[in-house]
């Protein structure tokens, strides 16, 4: 058996491998993305108290817990009949909004770029961070500002810049203080300027090259409110593989449209349509879905991503532009939100007397994509059973699908050079997985990748 191991692969959330299966010829055969920690924060809320999950499930990860806080708060809603005020639900869409601004910053400038402005075949010593701060130390920096707006966001409407507590059945704990408000808009106003300064590089990062490595074609999933750009309200839209609208659905909703489902070769669940179709989530099919982004800037850039890719966009790391268009309308949302004084209105949750229902469903859009919340309580409120779907998952199948095109793309007469394994990483980074969120790692298990020769009969 020839083995050829990648240990670690770099820049992406959490740990994962990738095999490769040769044939006589030294050909792939077959090539799969395996994920082989175990999931475990399904079996760990069941006996808590619901209204303790939106505590509970930030430490799911810690890049992105503000969506798993909102997701399982807006669950929580449903179960306690607790419908927040509009101030309340300002403050929690401005909460995303800032882990949108940090978790994208964090994937484009640090995670991604290096490929794109240093060269995917540099050397991987590099090809990284540090090599992006020695050959553009201004972009560097201000990638690093802008993440800490972000971050500074999230702490002050959450109470922590890392797994914030503020959001509860009914609205959010405590109110926007103005001097807060003034603050935090300076700060929103810089990013921005930082994020439509960066458009100029991020649209033309593509090569000819690039558009059809790890090509898959699929379905997609994802919110809009009426055809508008959204990230915590409206119903997820389904358009199939040519970009017809095939349904819509609220959260409570999903089990008609979405089953799960597992592989041999992976303890990472997948995601399909019921009707048989494979879907994607995250930037790629929130672009696809919506009619607009409802903010200036990002609808110019949304005007331009589809002048180059066109309105239904299959081409795997157009991932990458995409989210950046994203990351300029979460930096004008902030604007737009932080302008307006009444955001620090006190108004800012519902009453709650008691469990009004046994079942509730959180749906939004988390960074990576579509995420799901559903808890089935108790008359006591204690959570009987619970269901996560985080975007990872969704995305399972086009990243294996994804691999296996490129493995068979680069891997010549059995071998895999470094260069041709960091094209099978760019495709897998493309979507930005979260390995900590679809899973709960025990120990630690850094990506490989193996190229195995199949055994002769």
């Amino acid at each position: 058996m020839t083995q050829i191991t990648i240990n670690p692969v770099t820049r992406i959330e959490g740990h994962a491998q990738v095999r490769i299966t040769l044939d006589d010829a030294g050909g792939v055969e077959s090539a799969h993305f395996n994920v082989v920690e175990l999931r475990g924060f399904e079996k760990f809320l069941i006996g808590a108290a619901v209204e303790e999950a939106p505590r509970i499930t930030p430490r799911i990860c810690g890049i992105c817990p503000t969506a798993h806080h909102i997701a399982s708060a807006k669950a929580c809603d449903q179960i306690f009949g607790a419908e927040p005020p509009a101030t309340g639900r300002r403050l929690r869409e401005l909460m995303m909004h800032g882990q949108f601004v940090h978790s994208h910053a964090l994937h484009f400038f640090m995670l991604a770029a290096p490929d794109f402005l240093i060269g995917h075949e540099a050397p991987a010593a590099g090809r990284n961070l540090v090599g992006l701060v020695h050959k553009d130390p201004d972009l560097a920096k201000k990638a690093i500002e802008v993440r800490k707006f972000g971050q500074r966001l999230t702490e002050a409407i959450g109470g922590k810049p890392i797994h914030p507590s503020t959001a509860i059945p009914g609205g959010i704990s405590a109110p926007l203080a103005e001097q807060k408000r003034v603050e935090l808009l300076e700060m929103a106003q810089r990013a921005l300027s930082i994020a439509q300064e960066g458009w100029s590089m991020a649209r033309g990062i593509l090569g000819e090259t690039d558009l059809a490595f790890g090509a898959v074609d699929s379905a997609f999933v994802g919110l809009t409110d009426q055809g508008r750009y959204s990230i915590t309200d409206g119903r997820a839209e389904v358009a199939d593989t040519d970009g017809n609208a095939i349904g819509s659905f609220a959260g409570e909703d999903y089990l008609d449209y979405i089953e799960e489902y597992s592989e041999s070769w992976s303890y990472l669940k997948f995601a399909r349509l019921k009707s048989g179709q494979y879907y994607r989530v995250g930037p790629l099919a929130r672009l696809n879905l919506v009619r607009e982004m409802g903010t200036e800037g990002a609808d110019a850039a949304l005007d331009e991503y589809r002048e180059t890719f066109g309105t239904f966009v299959q081409t795997t790391l157009a991932y990458n532009i995409a989210r950046y268009v994203e990351f300029i309308a979460s930096c004008e949302r902030a604007v737009a939100l932080l302008s307006d004084p009444a955001i620090t209105g006190t108004d800012v949750r519902a009453r709650v007397d008691g469990v009004a229902g046994t079942r509730g469903v959180g749906i939004i859009e988390a960074p990576r994509g579509t995420l799901i919340h559903d808890y089935t309580v108790d008359e006591d409120g204690f959570i009987q059973r619970c269901n996560l779907i985080v975007a990872t998952c969704q995305n399972n199948w086009g990243m294996d699908r994804g691999v296996e095109d490129v493995a068979r793309k680069v891997v010549q007469d059995g071998t895999l050079s470094e260069h041709a394994a960091n094209r099978i990483e760019m495709v897998i980074r493309a979507y930005d997985p979260c390995i900590s969120c679809a899973t709960h790692a025990i120990g630690r298990m850094p990506m490989k990748i193996k190229v195995v020769r199949k055994k002769k009969d």
